[in-house]
Order: structure tokens, then sequence, then C-alpha cells
């Protein structure tokens, strides 16, 4: 495995880490930690997508592609 691969594959294991550890959000919780844990989600989220989106521009754009061909109208 490359470098970019295993830099690839930590950044996603942390994400899902991240949402694993999710917070219900419901009455016994208080909407101030819910929003912190959604904040460390979102930030995780946003470092994979623009790592992927450097680091493997041609499958960025051959997944572009496939879902483009899911909203074309038939």
């Amino acid at each position: 495995m490359d470098r970019r691969t295993k830099e690839c594959v930590k950044m996603l294991r942390d994400l899902v880490s991240d949402i694993q550890g999710a917070p219900f959000p419901g009455e016994e919780l208080k909407s101030e930690l819910y929003s912190i844990w959604y904040e460390h989600a979102q930030r995780a989220a946003v470092q994979c997508f623009e790592f992927l989106d450097e680091n493997f521009p041609k499958e960025h754009e051959e997944i572009n592609k496939s879902i483009d061909k899911l909203f074309e109208n038939k």
C-alpha cells in the first residue's frame, strides 16, 4: 500500500470512529454536546473529502459522472 492509500485509510477509519461515537439527540442529551460532536464529525468528513479530491482526482471524476447519471431525466 502506498503512502496516499495508507493516509486515506487512516482518515476514513477516524471518520467512521467519529460517526460511530455519535450521541443520540434526545431529551436527555444537551444540544451543546450534540453540537460539539457534530462539528467534530463534520471537520473529519471535510478533511476526508478534501484529501480524496486532491489525491484521487480520476476516481473523483468517475464518481461525479456516476452520480450525474443517477439524476439524468430519462
